[in-house]
């Protein structure tokens, strides 16, 4: 299986589901510039002067009164710059929601809050679709692509390392990016627990899992491919679990689990292999002893 590259349109897909996008009134175009009647003859009447000297000066006034028209015209063009997209302004919202986590959790208020800082109407939280699990979902998304950067930047440095290593190093990175806000991480998976949300919870996780295991060259095939997913995604969960209880400085206990329970599961990957391996021994032994049984028994 092969990293999809549609998974970094993920982000922001719960707008694209439920989205009521208001009507906007398109912008008006800026009222022609004012003309002025000129105070000089009609066109004909000015065909019959024969004064060289009248017609310098009406030469003269033509090109004057096109100037001030023209100088006119440019101070009444308005420059409105470009008004961002719905998707775009509750995006900023989103983003700006997260410095208030902390202190309100993620809950309606610190959007509300964050609405605020990007100088956003309070009410674009209202058309927000399930709002609370919305700014969970965004902060996923977000760290998924952050994770992602890192390792095509080769910031991680996993090209030396086993594959043990490497998964162990890719959980610590993306499980550090929601250290700020562990006192509240609680409450966001008590929010993708709810039936509403855990589809779309399962799917970021499952992401997740993929993009640890295409970074650590460990793909599989078949039945390989899943149980490689499913020991993935128990030591990434349970370390997140043990990581909210955790008192140590920087979370150094937590490192310790990680990287015990990465390998006992490499070690019992290793061990069925060994049964594997035994069980097609036996298999071949068997089969050898039964054909030997067959030839005496003719």
């Amino acid at each position: 299986m092969h990293r999809s590259a549609a998974k970094r349109l993920l982000h922001y897909s719960f707008f694209c589901a439920n989205r009521t996008s208001p009507i906007r009134t398109p912008l008006h175009s800026p009222p022609p510039p004012l003309r002025f009647l000129s105070s000089e003859p009609p066109f004909s009447d000015f065909n019959t002067r024969t004064s060289t000297t009248h017609h310098h000066h009406d030469t003269s006034h033509t090109h004057t009164h096109t100037h001030t028209d023209t100088s006119r015209t440019r101070r009444t063009t308005p420059t409105t710059p470009p008004r961002a997209t719905y998707e775009e302004e509750q995006t900023r919202v989103l983003a700006a929601s997260l410095h208030h986590v902390i202190r309100l959790g993620w809950s309606e208020a610190a959007m509300i809050a964050g609405a605020r800082d990007v100088a956003v109407s309070p009410s674009i939280v209202g058309a927000i679709p399930r709002k609370e699990a919305a700014l969970v979902e965004y902060f996923m998304d977000e760290c998924l692509h952050k994770l992602t950067d890192m390792i095509d930047s080769d910031e991680l440095q996993l090209k030396d390392l086993v594959a043990s290593e490497r998964i162990a190093k890719l959980i610590k990175a993306r499980l550090q990016m929601q250290a700020p806000y562990i006192s509240k991480w609680p409450q966001a998976l008590s929010i993708q627990a709810q039936p509403s949300n855990i589809s779309t919870s399962f799917k970021q996780r499952a992401m997740l899992v993929d993009e640890f295991c295409h970074a650590s060259n460990d793909e599989g095939s078949g039945v390989d491919w899943y149980l490689k997913r499913s020991i993935v995604g128990g030591i990434y969960s349970t370390t997140e679990i043990y990581m909210l209880t955790d008192n140590s400085t920087d979370f150094d206990d937590t490192w310790v689990f990680l990287n015990e329970r990465v390998r006992d599961a490499f070690d019992l990957k290793k061990t069925f292999q060994e049964v594997k391996y035994f069980a097609e021994a036996v298999g071949a032994g068997l089969g050898s002893s039964l054909q030997g049984f067959t030839k005496k028994g003719c």
